[in-house]
């Protein structure tokens, strides 16, 4: 049986949604599976690592050089992990973090990583996007231990219930090349952009950033929303970088998802397109937005988003 291990993302409080998505992408392989979480004064996230269905084992090593979960540190403690433990497969979300440790774990594995897979055959085959999603590849890889990222959208979440064995291990050496001097994270009382059911985005059209926040706050506060923007509109300087929707930005597939004066640039699309129901307000009849939304709306949104706050 393939022994896997899904590598968690956690902030020492709190088990980021996005592991559940990989330990359910993880059951695709059919295997045995661990989670690692590795942190300072974690316990409580190994708790809830514990409690996720199909988990067998939660690894749990708490030092202080991964306090701040740099990619230096973590990489060398999956690596001996994976080796110690004879695991066949480690699983991390395409997050930010995830795609900053797993390219490490495969150099010093010496083995080749499959990037943001959507959908699990079996062992060794995958499917991932290409392009800018336009193009589905099916990846065949034959690698000793298999290295991917999952897209977390992809895939559902995975059950609670579970009651897995919490295990201490010895962390690893600090590296000592890198340190974490300090964090500015933006703080809203809104739900978190990258799992939220409902996203109201807007883009260049809005004008600037005082007119983003006049127009579409209200709108999102009454969906209970999370708000976004296209790279455009974070370029412009309308809205903080994390905000970002897109290609190089955060993939989202909410419930509802709102495009407010965006006109669909391929990047755009490439990060929300999977959203169960599109809804794009616009005054260009043309712009590429339209071919995908759901419901479009062609009118100016200065006029219309205002309305449509009132009317909900």
């Amino acid at each position: 049986m393939m022994k896997i291990l899904v590598v968690a993302e956690h902030d020492n409080q709190q088990l980021n949604a996005v592991t559940l998505n990989v330990v359910e992408a993880a059951t695709r392989l059919g295997g045995e599976i661990d989670i690692l979480v590795a942190g300072e004064g974690c316990q409580t996230v190994a708790e809830q690592a514990a409690a996720v269905a199909s988990v067998n084992r939660v690894l749990l090593a708490d030092a202080a050089h991964y306090a701040g979960q740099l990619a230096e540190e973590l990489a060398l403690l999956v690596v001996e992990t994976v080796q110690q433990g004879g695991y066949q497969a480690v699983l991390a979300p395409s997050s930010t973090s995830g795609k900053n440790l797993t390219p490490r774990v495969a150099a010093l594995l010496d083995v080749a990583q499959v990037s943001d897979v959507i959908e699990i055959k079996g062992g060794g085959s995958y499917v991932r996007p290409i392009y800018a999603g336009n193009v589905m590849l099916t990846v065949e890889s034959a690698e000793p231990v298999q290295v991917l990222t999952v897209r977390p959208t992809a895939f559902d979440a995975a059950a609670q219930g579970g009651s897995a064995e919490i295990v201490s291990v010895t962390a690893s050496a600090s590296v000592g090349v890198s340190a974490l001097v300090g964090r500015e994270l933006s703080k809203s009382d809104r739900p978190e952009l990258g799992s939220a059911d409902v996203v109201v985005s807007g883009g260049r059209g809005l004008g600037d950033g005082d007119k983003y926040r006049q127009v579409l706050e209200p709108l999102a506060d009454k969906l209970g929303a999370a708000l976004g923007a296209s790279r455009a509109a974070v370029d412009a300087g309308f809205v903080p970088n994390d905000y970002q929707v897109g290609q190089t930005g955060k993939i989202v597939a909410p419930q509802l998802y709102v495009a407010v004066g965006i006109s669909g640039a391929i990047q755009h699309l490439a990060g929300m397109s999977d959203s169960k129901v599109i809804v794009a307000i616009n005054k260009d009849a043309d712009a590429p937005i339209f071919q995908i939304a759901d419901y479009g709306l062609e009118a100016d949104l200065f006029e219309a988003v205002p309305e449509l706050t009132r009317q909900l």
